[in-house]
């Protein structure tokens, strides 16, 4: 009986999706082995990192039984066991036949364009070429893994390479880029949750800062110390036997150099016995993976005939599947077709309402960010106060300390205060108007300057910091360049400051070079090329990119390691930029950084330094100003003596009040010449003062001495009756003439 053709049709399409449904189960069941393959091979190299060799064997046949059972995929995941193979065979000394197994991986992972796999066997290789004592070769593995992820921007594996590039440089006797690899690693295998690595890297940075003692004669046991207990702590915790047992060894050295030798027995006799453990474990081991290796052979052979016989029963079964079974697959395909369409309709009106939450949501957050602003300002107001009152201090008792005698070595201590003082003051001035400064509303000052002594008070300054780093500073000065510049001398040593500040940060027992050079010179004008080099740590191609944001750092291991606020760089950038000028930077982690700008001055005709950056001309008759009667309206007691004795230096008769209420009294009761008016004072402000004071008397010259940030409120303060502002901090010679003009312009009312 001849069917008819409809349901010859409708037959055909049974059939069709029935192997269709087949093939995506099929599909299903194969990515779930992949995933599961991948999972028992990770946890054989975890297995063969922490010595348990027993269950990285068993979980390297498990995976192997199921990548055969699957043929299409075998060539790829047989990579894979080759590399956790070759993983095993290194940590067990078996050094050719982990050749082999990571030569096979390399060639499968080329051949497949897995890169990221393709770099970590080649990094693997690396270690297996460390331990034979070829670091050239392991080199230019090395080499080959970090270009690759350069590309791919992976910093996780990176950090790995880099951990291996100071293997290398120890192969060398290069100790010192040894310890700056391992220094520039160890933060990023903490980030990405690298123990063994981690621990590696602890490890040989301690054995590296051996070494370099031996060089330079100099002591880092504290360092050495600190590095290996990091490594047993991690390595105890994970049981890296064989890092365990080689931190033994260190330790013991460490113990022979400080002379205390029952130590360095004891850790010798137990670096020994881990030793021994260790080498009975990886000859158990050796004999166990030839077996496990044949067994294996004989298993594939047998899951090979069951799988073709499986194959063959399940095509069977499919080709007589009954026609209610196939009409049962249509209905469930078009019900799936329907509940497709319901659901695309569902997401469709759910899309809708996520876009209208998430227009509330905006709305919310622009007016969060709104408030957030405002309370940022609040806060800039009131820490600006409470950084300038005690830096005052600072500033007011060096000028009084300078004025004393001095020794001249107390006298050269003194100064290198009061330098780092102005130019502490002007980065605070920096951080509170950080929003003016990236609006480009902060203005330059020209002022002439002698650009060489500027660079060498900053390297003065630094000078400290760097020797405690064990650090070289190098200035490398173009002669040819005009003796005097015309500029904002004030912000270029800030921008220096922030950047010979950082190399000396992230460089330990290095070199830092300051280099100064010529570009043009025009009648008027001169170009030059300024840049900063270090042999630090480096910074990685990833964070290049961010360096130079507002609060921006290496990374949060980096921060707790070398310090900082992330700040130095942003304003650097900033203020070249104001300066017409752009920041440019070169680094390789472990290889050090160089930061460089070029930048324009006009050539001075003044022959002396103009040491007054605001360009006022002091016209100060000191002998005038003796015996003038002055109050000092001030509430803080350290402020009031450093006020006073800088006046009383000057034989100016000082009174002092320590708050609005009491001064105007003090005004109505004597005859002062002069007010110093604080603003900030408990119970009425010195503005309200200064008002009640303008209500008796209209002619005294009151002047405002306060921390308080004053650029936008200039007219407030003039219109509550003050004659003139002087900032804290302040310079004494700023401090005088305004004082001296007042009292001058008072005489000609």
């Amino acid at each position: 009986m001849k069917l008819p053709l409809s349901k010859y049709y409708s037959l055909a399409i049974f059939i069709i999706a029935a192997f269709s449904i087949s093939n995506i189960v099929a599909q299903d069941k194969q990515k779930d082995t992949v995933s599961i393959v991948k999972r028992h091979l990770q946890s054989a190299q975890k297995y063969s990192m922490s010595h348990h060799f027993s269950n990285a064997l068993e979980e390297i046949a498990n995976a192997e039984k199921l990548v055969h059972s699957f043929s299409d995929t075998t060539q790829t995941l047989n990579g894979d066991i080759h590399y956790t193979k070759a993983l095993l065979k290194r940590i067990i000394h078996n050094y050719s036949d982990a050749t082999n197994e990571i030569i096979k991986a390399i060639t499968i992972f080329n051949k497949a364009e897995r890169e990221i796999d393709l770099a970590k066997a080649y990094n693997q290789y690396a270690l297996i070429l460390i331990e034979l004592n070829k670091p050239e070769d392991a080199a230019e593995y090395l080499s080959f893994s970090s270009d690759i992820l350069n590309d791919k921007n992976d910093e996780h594996n990176q950090a790995i390479v880099l951990t291996n590039l100071g293997l290398v440089s120890l192969k060398y006797n290069d100790y010192r880029p040894a310890v700056n690899y391992f220094e520039a690693a160890i933060p990023l295998l903490k980030q990405y949750n690298e123990p063994y690595y981690e621990a590696l890297a602890n490890l040989n940075e301690a054995k590296a800062f051996l070494q370099l003692d031996k060089e330079t004669n100099r002591n880092h046991f504290s360092l050495i110390k600190k590095a290996i207990n990091n490594a047993r702590k991690i390595s105890e915790e994970h049981n890296f036997l064989n890092l365990i047992s080689k931190s033994y060894k260190i330790e013991s050295k460490v113990a022979m150099l400080e002379k205390d030798f029952p130590k360095a027995e004891q850790l010798f006799n137990k670096y020994v016995q881990t030793n021994d453990t260790l080498v009975n474990l990886y000859i158990d081991t050796a004999s166990k993976s030839k077996f496990t290796n044949i067994n294996l052979e004989h298993l594939n052979e047998v899951i090979t005939a069951q799988q073709e016989e499986l194959v063959s029963k399940q095509k069977a079964i499919v080709f007589g599947k009954t026609t209610a079974g196939l009409a049962l697959t249509l209905m469930i395909i078009l019900s799936l077709f329907a509940l497709s369409l319901f659901k695309n309709n569902r997401l469709r009106a759910i899309a809708n309402d996520l876009l209208r939450d998430k227009n509330v949501e905006l709305i919310l957050s622009k007016e969060k960010a709104e408030k957030a602003s405002i309370a940022k300002a609040q806060f800039l107001s009131t820490i600006s106060h409470e950084l300038r009152t005690p830096l005052y201090a600072v500033t007011g008792l060096t000028h009084l300390l300078l004025e004393s005698d001095p020794k001249p070595e107390q006298k050269e201590h003194l100064k290198s205060l009061k330098f780092s003082g102005e130019y502490l003051l002007s980065l605070i001035n920096n951080i509170l108007d950080l929003n003016k400064l990236e609006a480009n509303k902060v203005e330059i000052d020209k002022t002439s300057f002698n650009l060489k002594k500027r660079i060498n008070d900053v390297l003065t300054s630094l000078k400290r910091t760097a020797t405690n780093r064990k650090n070289n500073l190098h200035l490398e000065y173009d002669d040819t360049i005009p003796e005097k510049l015309m500029g904002d001398s004030l912000k270029l040593s800030q921008i220096l400051i922030n950047l010979i500040g950082n190399a000396v940060k992230f460089t330990h027992n290095g070199d830092i070079w300051v280099r100064v050079k010529k570009i043009t010179q025009q009648p008027n004008k001169v170009s030059l090329h300024v840049e900063v080099e270090d042999n630090g740590v480096g910074i990685s191609k990833k964070k290049q990119k961010s360096i130079f944001e507002t609060f921006s750092q290496g990374s949060l291991q980096i921060n707790r390691k070398f310090g900082g606020s992330g700040l130095g760089l942003s304003i650097v950038k900033n203020l070249l930029e104001l300066m017409n000028s752009k920041i440019n930077l070169e680094s390789e982690l472990g290889k050090g950084s160089k930061f460089w700008f070029d930048i324009s001055f006009a050539i001075s005709e003044d022959s002396k330094e103009n040491t007054n950056p605001n360009n006022i001309i002091y016209d100060i008759d000191y002998v005038a100003l003796e015996n003038v009667k002055i109050l000092v309206v001030e509430d803080n007691k350290i402020n009031q003596m450093i006020t006073k004795k800088i006046l009383e230096k000057n034989k100016m008769i000082c009174s002092v009040s320590d708050n609005g209420t009491d001064a105007i009294k003090m005004v109505k009761e004597n005859d002062f010449q002069v007010i110093l008016m604080d603003i900030h004072m408990p119970g009425i402000s010195g503005i309200v003062a200064t008002q009640k004071i303008r209500e008796f008397n209209k002619t005294i010259p009151i002047l405002a001495l306060t921390a308080v940030t004053i650029d936008d409120n200039l007219d407030e303060f003039y219109k509550a009756g003050f004659n003139e502002i002087i900032p804290k901090p302040f310079k004494p010679e700023e401090f005088f003439e305004k004082i001296y003009r007042a009292l001058k312009n008072k005489k000609k009312i």
